[in-house]
């Protein structure tokens, strides 16, 4: 039995939470330091920066008749969102101008209006949209639109707009009734040179472009070309009656569902939002939360990619855009760290990644977020696995399950591991290469979740 920040007792490892926590080795100081200072110069002195607008504030200015102030009540939450991971290469020059971006996104929660989010966060100059619109999908796999569900999109009341380089714009909210679990087609056209491109490469779901401006397109007739990326679009946003707020997941590949079905929204966290919506809908004294998933294959706690700015930045760098910068965040999930260990040609450091992930729970606590974290899954089998690794995966789960780290705890490891050798995945949680579950697996993992971990909060630290 452990009693945890919040001093709830757990009985078992799956629903433990975690005690206050003990003097820890922390980072060397310059190293934090560094990362904090990096991250801010990156990010700040961008009037449109990712994440520094107030997401619930509407914008100024007149709007046209489809693009009104919502007149129903309710709740703005996430219905879906993805962190940009880099530069899309091969755009460097022209980005996509002269085509339509149509991309495809499944929602966790449904509303009566809608917005959205666009990015040129790896854009070197201005990217010019004149025609953005939002429609529900026809159906799955296609680029066609329910009949009367077509919206044209406005930014402070205006059809055209430009997002600076490195920054983000909202838009308008348009009336719209987005059901949960549905496909949603969100569209821009740009007529002018504005590369590179701000993407993400591994969306699991297939999304369209068109040549020419293409934006209201009902039919999807001229989408002929399929991509498995989504371009520019970082998040959609509802007015829901049936979401109190959202919960944010920041991981790796293991989180962005990389080797789940595509098109079939397998992810893990696909399946923990349905839970929710399940055990709410039962009366089950859980909270009413949207789910979106802020994963970035091959993401780590402390180290950057390459490029200024980083290409898949670390996860100290992109916290506050990511996961603070997301809209009516209640609760923070974290799994995060297995990159740092299998990506560090050296012995990585099991207390550098620890002090790492506490770091980022702090950023958390000052907003007075709750953050559940994970357990490091196995990857024996694995072509970076050796044994000095596994001692430091094992370092690191025991400081967790021991709740020197998180508010609380999900045992992912325990959960899919082989009981017979538990430095690998179960056979059937393993996609086969040893490291990145089946669908079996990423629905295991949600289902071990304890939804009453997202319950509460933590008080801001002052």
């Amino acid at each position: 039995m452990t009693q945890g920040r919040d001093g709830v007792v757990g009985p078992t490892a799956e629903q433990h939470t975690s005690a206050a926590p003990a003097k820890h080795r922390a980072l060397p100081a310059a190293i934090v330091a560094a990362i904090v200072a990096l991250s801010a110069a990156l990010y700040a002195g961008v009037a449109t920066d990712e994440g520094t607008r107030p997401r619930s504030a509407p914008a100024d200015g007149p709007r046209p008749h489809n693009s009104a102030a919502p007149a129903s009540t309710g709740t703005w939450v996430g219905a879906w969102s993805t962190s940009p991971a880099g530069a899309e290469p091969g755009t460097e020059t022209t980005g996509l101008a002269g085509r339509s971006v149509r991309n495809v996104v499944h929602t966790s929660a449904g509303g009566t209006s809608a917005r959205i989010t666009l990015s040129n966060l790896y854009g070197q100059s201005p990217l010019t949209i004149t025609h953005a619109s939002i429609a529900l999908a026809a159906g799955p796999d296609s680029a066609a639109a329910l009949p009367d569900t077509m919206r044209r999109l406005t930014f402070n009341g205006n059809p055209t707009v430009v997002v600076p380089a490195g920054g983000q714009v909202t838009s308008d909210a348009v009336r719209l009734t987005v059901p949960h679990g549905g496909d949603v087609l969100v569209t821009t056209y740009s007529p002018t040179p504005s590369g590179p491109v701000t993407y993400h490469p591994h969306a699991r779901e297939t999304s369209y472009l068109a040549l020419g401006d293409r934006a209201e397109d009902v039919t999807g007739a001229a989408y002929t070309e399929e991509t498995p990326y989504w371009r520019y679009l970082t998040a959609l946003d509802v007015l829901s009656n049936e979401s109190d707020g959202t919960v944010v997941v920041l991981g790796d590949s293991l989180t962005d569902g990389i080797t789940s079905t595509e098109g079939a929204n397998r992810r893990w966290t696909d399946v923990l939002a349905a839970r929710l919506r399940e055990a709410a809908a039962a009366g089950r004294e859980v909270p009413r939360y949207s789910v979106v998933n802020q994963g970035i294959s091959g993401n780590r706690v402390l180290t950057d990619g390459l490029g200024r700015p980083a290409d898949n930045p670390s996860g100290l760098n992109r916290f506050a855009r990511d996961v603070l910068g997301r809209t009516n965040v209640r609760a923070v999930v974290i799994d995060l760290g297995v990159n740092d260990i299998l990506r560090n040609p050296n012995r990585a450091d099991p207390h550098a990644i620890l002090d790492g992930l506490r770091t980022l729970v702090g950023q958390a606590h000052a907003r007075g977020l709750k953050v559940v974290g994970a357990t490091l899954m196995p990857f024996g089998g694995h072509r970076g696995y050796t044994d000095a690794r596994e001692s430091v995966r094992q370092t690191i789960n025991a400081e967790i399950r021991a709740g020197r780290v998180f508010d609380a705890v999900v045992d992912f490891d325990r959960a899919l591991r082989d009981p017979y050798d538990p430095r690998r995945l179960r056979a059937d949680y393993d996609s086969g290469d040893h490291l990145h579950p089946s669908d079996k697996g990423y629905a295991r993992m949600a289902e071990v979740f304890d939804l009453r971990h997202l319950k509460g909060s933590v008080p801001a630290e002052l």
